[in-house]
């Protein structure tokens, strides 16, 4: 038989790639999550669709779902995606044996989801990082940034979610953060955004991808990813992970000073749109379990959300009188959720967003939020469904 592969965070464009991936490659591929996930689940890569119960409201239930299906349907590696690799990280003692769990340990995860308590161990580690404190408060932001230009991000958050950006200083007039814990305040950084996206295993990195988000929702997530080589940032992941021997996906956001440095400025322990600019016959699935070489896309390469691309970068090419640069990154790129022969992605993803919307008016809140909710982890005590 086949081996077989569950695919954790099934409503994300990465897990929709991840499977296709393991399709080509032979895997049987199930996909799972906690809320609608027709994005992965309507692709023709996908050969069955499972239901868990929310690892942030249920984790026991959770981890009896994971159970179930690895059991029942013979899997043999198991993958997250998106935020749910915390939780899966603390329930993971439950879980069979003999199952390659494909995420590394919970207080390692812990240290580098965090944007404080990461900064320290990067330094350790040789990268560069900005100039940073924590703070509980706008008193004590203003205090350290002394009139410089800062930014402001709770120590745990995601997508750029409550970012304040200041390059001009912290204004008399600027509302007090918000009490949800510790927040970080950076030096502001004038430069070029990077992001990087690694698989590795043991300490060894096994494959690895920078990109620049090229059009993004307002500061949020980007819809658009450049490739670029740059080998300074690839060594210095590769020194992290030897460091710290981690295991699994790992992600970095950056930023290219006109000093000329690299600069790290925070992580995700999990996967983000690096992955997209892959080519369809590298082998990921091998290097997910651990098997060399390391693998690195062709410099140049472009990918896109091409519906967002087409509606919000559109819209913003018109506002900002950018159209002509639209267009020719329009033409460069391929769209990472219809692809020939597998286009029922896209109408699952509208009928995703239908399911967001009414979660979203039944828990009072944005889209992203009853997107993400389910699964998120803020840096609390996780004290059930564990070791």
């Amino acid at each position: 038989m086949a081996p077989g592969v569950l695919i954790l965070g099934a409503r994300a464009p990465v897990a929709l790639d991840h499977a296709r991936r393991f399709a080509r490659q032979g895997w049987r591929v199930h996909v799972a999550d906690s809320i609608p996930c027709r994005l992965s689940g309507w692709s023709r890569s996908v050969a069955a669709t499972h239901a868990l119960r929310s690892p942030r409201r249920d984790p026991d239930g959770f981890a009896a779902d994971l159970n179930a299906i690895a059991t029942g349907h013979r899997i043999d590696l198991l993958l997250p995606t998106c935020e749910e690799a915390f939780h899966l990280s603390h329930v993971r003692g439950c879980l069979p044996k003999e199952l390659h769990v494909a995420v590394d340990d919970f207080d390692k995860l812990r240290t580098l989801h965090s944007k404080w308590e990461f900064l320290d161990l990067a330094r350790r580690h040789g990268m560069d990082v900005p100039d940073s404190a924590r703070v509980r408060s706008l008193d004590e932001a203003r205090a350290w940034a002394g009139g410089r230009g800062l930014v402001l991000k709770p120590e745990f958050s995601r997508f750029g979610v409550h970012v304040r950006l200041h390059p001009q200083g912290l204004p008399v007039d600027a509302p007090p953060l918000p009490v949800q814990g510790p927040w970080v305040a950076q030096a502001y950084l004038h430069g070029r955004e990077l992001c990087s996206y690694g698989i590795a295993h043991d300490g060894e990195l096994l494959a690895h991808a920078v990109y620049h988000p090229g059009w993004r929702l307002r500061r949020s997530s980007s819809y658009y990813f450049a490739g670029e080589a740059h080998p300074r940032l690839r060594d210095a992941v590769a020194g992290l992970v030897r460091g710290i021997r981690y295991s699994g996906q790992i992600s970095f956001d950056w930023i290219l000073g006109e000093d000329g440095r690299y600069r790290v400025l925070e992580c995700n322990p999990r996967a983000t749109s690096g992955l997209h600019l892959f080519a369809f016959d590298e082998d990921l699935p091998a290097a997910l379990r651990g098997e060399g070489p390391l693998r690195e896309p062709a410099s140049g390469s472009a990918r896109m959300i091409a519906a967002l691309m087409r509606t919000a970068g559109w819209w913003t090419a018109l506002r900002e009188g950018r159209l002509a640069t639209w267009r020719q990154d329009w033409r460069r790129a391929r769209d990472v959720i219809a692809l020939p022969g597998d286009r029922l992605p896209v109408i699952g993803s509208i009928g995703d967003l239908g399911s967001y919307a009414r979660l979203a008016l039944r828990q009072h809140c944005n889209l992203r939020e009853a997107a993400t909710r389910d699964i998120e982890w803020d840096g609390e005590p996780l004290e059930r469904g564990g070791r």
